[in-house]
């Protein structure tokens, strides 16, 4: 935006430090000239000491008190106009210093350095609390930027391995014309339909995080059962036990994608489980202003530090699998891009038995809580 030229604010508070300066001595001066006026008679006295002696000194009368009293409140006010000019400018400078770093912050910001911190010293003022939420702007950041091309390479990646095979495939078959072509066409099926559920999931994913969806209000509770009775043949075909419970939890959000997120969690839950004799617990809870959604499974030991990566994309648990019910890796991502688009929180939490607990924790619906 094109702004016309002004003062600094330098200045201008040069100018205010200044202006009350000189207000303040005004009103000083005119304090003492009222006194004067109240208390120096309008004629001469002749003081006469008691001892009978010479006359002493005369005390001053009003007719001569201006000519007396006018210069000097004049080089009060010429040096109360440089005092304040001078101090007021150093005392302008050294207010607006902070300023002058984190305007230089944003300046290298701008052009993409996002590593540089203000960390500007001293005690806890108005300038501290804004250069601190700047810095931890910057982190955060600096942290999604890495993210998205992190998500962007990994992404890359792994759209060029459907490519890349379905292009092995097809070269085989060129070059070996008695190649059992039912074969070939199954795994051209298997590896376009891989590459379409990775293309729909970044989507869903862009989707969910524009929060380019309809409000509405939703049960957990009924998506919960849905998701599990949906999934229930991928369980018993692992020889997983789902048990389900809880309370009816009202929230706020597009169910189309709430029910993908509780569809993730339960999935995972039953792919990365105990190889037999697995249990998969899917509650729902109501607390004061919000709803919970825990799904927790048995399973491997986990590291509360491996536990913490698994919502990155195309994490999958300890080693990257390809099973047909695998995934492509970014199930967990979904959720929380999800849950961060309905304004919750994602908990993951290994547990001690083996297995993880993940909480889905999102806000009371608006109608409720009203």
């Amino acid at each position: 935006m094109d702004r016309a030229p002004g003062p600094s604010v330098r200045l201008r508070l040069t100018l205010s430090y200044a202006g009350f300066l000189m207000v303040a001595g005004t009103l000083l001066l005119a304090a003492v000239w009222v006194f004067l006026l109240r208390y120096v008679p309008e004629r001469a006295v002749l003081i006469v000491p008691d001892d009978g002696g010479a006359p002493g000194d005369v005390f001053p009368v009003r007719s001569n008190l201006l000519g007396v009293f006018a210069p000097r409140a004049a080089a009060v006010f010429a040096f109360l106009l440089v005092f304040g000019l001078v101090g007021g400018w150093f005392l302008a400078g050294r207010m607006l210093a902070p300023l002058t770093r984190i305007t230089d912050a944003t300046r290298r910001a701008t052009h993409g350095s996002l590593s540089h911190r203000i960390q500007l010293p001293g005690r806890d003022d108005e300038f501290r609390e804004l250069a601190d939420a700047f810095d931890a702007m910057l982190a955060r950041l600096e942290a999604h930027v890495a993210e998205q091309r992190r998500f962007a390479a990994n992404a890359s990646h792994e759209l060029r391995t459907p490519l890349a095979i379905t292009k092995s495939l097809l070269d085989v078959a060129r070059t070996d014309p008695d190649h059992d072509t039912g074969e070939l066409i199954d795994r051209l099926h298997t590896v376009n339909a891989r590459a379409i559920d990775l293309t729909e999931a970044l989507l869903l994913i862009s989707r969910a995080d524009q929060r380019a969806f309809t409000r509405e209000d939703v049960d957990l509770s009924l998506l919960a059962e849905e998701a599990t009775e949906t999934l229930l043949p991928l369980a018993e075909k692992h020889g997983v036990t789902i048990e389900t419970g809880g309370d009816i939890t009202p929230t706020s959000g597009s169910q189309a994608l709430l029910l993908q997120l509780t569809m993730n969690l339960v999935h995972n839950a039953i792919i990365h489980n105990l190889p037999e004799q697995g249990t998969v617990w899917v509650t729902t809870g109501v607390h004061p202003g919000t709803v919970t959604l825990t799904v927790e499974n048995t399973g491997e030991q986990l590291t509360p530090e491996l536990a913490s990566t698994l919502t990155e994309p195309f994490r999958r648990g300890t080693e990257r699998v390809h099973t047909d019910h695998a995934g492509v890796g970014l199930g967990l991502a979904i959720v929380r891009t999800i849950t961060e688009a309905h304004d919750g929180t994602l908990t993951l939490t290994p547990r001690p038995a083996g297995g993880i607990r993940v909480t889905v924790e999102l806000p009371t619906s608006p109608s409720v809580s009203s």
